[in-house]
């Protein structure tokens, strides 16, 4: 029961400082080194972060991704995922699982996502939510969904827009418990070849509104070093990655100042 105490205390904390949200997790070691900035990024991971950033995904992939908060094991993200990209569309499915035995929260997404010609592309998922509580409460599940837009103003500047549950699905009846919205606001620069700028602003439901900033260097030609900074809670991000023939190697960690390293690590295969 102590571990249970613990839990709960812990997430309480971590969801009032953006960290946790009831499936409105930031997946994939690439986002995570550049401030956790996903509503201006593209690629297998947007399953989860921004379906639009799905639309010109080229390859049938599969992925996995672990991430040690704070380094506490109790409080592990891990995820899978697979992409299927189409004629008429890219489609998505992911996984994901907070938490350990007494206390964990799971989510199931379908994505689909597609290109309006060379500039625009949007998508959107469909996500059951499982919340687990012990042996002796009853499992808590919901239905609810996200959407993404994306679109560039230049061949340089993009802008994107991320909504995760806008209809604040209720998962509990005690207390009109709902899991809270979230809604992202991005823009990033190519400012040469080699380095990319991004600028993003998340509100959470009853939060401040919190400012990410985040930035990839490429070193080599399939080699990059990523940094980032969130604002609330103060938060500072760096990563790096690398590609392999068909395989995808990311790798990343936050610091807090008070809490300490969550590092993450994100692998994906194109088959």
């Amino acid at each position: 029961m102590k571990h249970l105490l613990f839990l709960f205390t812990f997430s309480t904390f971590l969801a009032g400082n953006n960290f946790a949200s009831n499936g409105n997790y930031i997946i994939g070691a690439r986002a995570a080194g550049m401030g956790n900035i996903t509503s201006v990024t593209s690629g297998f991971w947007s399953a989860q972060n921004n379906q639009a950033g799905l639309a010109n995904y080229k390859n049938i992939s599969a992925g996995i991704y672990y991430e040690n908060r704070f380094m506490i094991k109790a409080l592990g993200l891990k995820a899978v995922g697979f992409v299927l990209p189409t004629k008429s569309g890219v489609f998505g499915l992911s996984y994901s699982n907070f938490g350990y035995s007494l206390y964990n929260e799971n989510k199931i997404g379908l994505a689909y996502a597609k290109s309006f010609g060379e500039n625009i592309s949007a998508g959107i998922q469909l996500d059951y939510l499982l919340t687990h509580i012990d042996d002796d409460f009853k499992d808590k599940g919901v239905v609810t969904f996200e959407a993404g837009f994306q679109a560039k103003l230049t061949k340089d500047i993009c802008v994107g827009v991320h909504v995760f549950n806008p209809v604040n699905a209720k998962i509990n009846d005690y207390n009109n418990e709902r899991i809270p919205a979230v809604f992202k606001l991005g823009i990033s620069y190519l400012i040469s070849k080699k380095i990319l700028c991004l600028l993003e602003i998340e509100k959470v439901t009853a939060q401040k509104p919190t400012i990410k900033t985040g930035m990839e260097y490429k070193i080599l030609e399939k080699a990059y070093v990523r940094m980032g900074f969130m604002s609330d809670p103060v938060t500072f991000t760096f990563g790096f990655g690398f590609k392999i023939k068909k395989l995808k190697f990311d790798m990343a960690s936050s610091y807090h100042q008070v809490l300490g390293f969550s590092p993450k690590v994100s692998a994906i295969y194109d088959l």
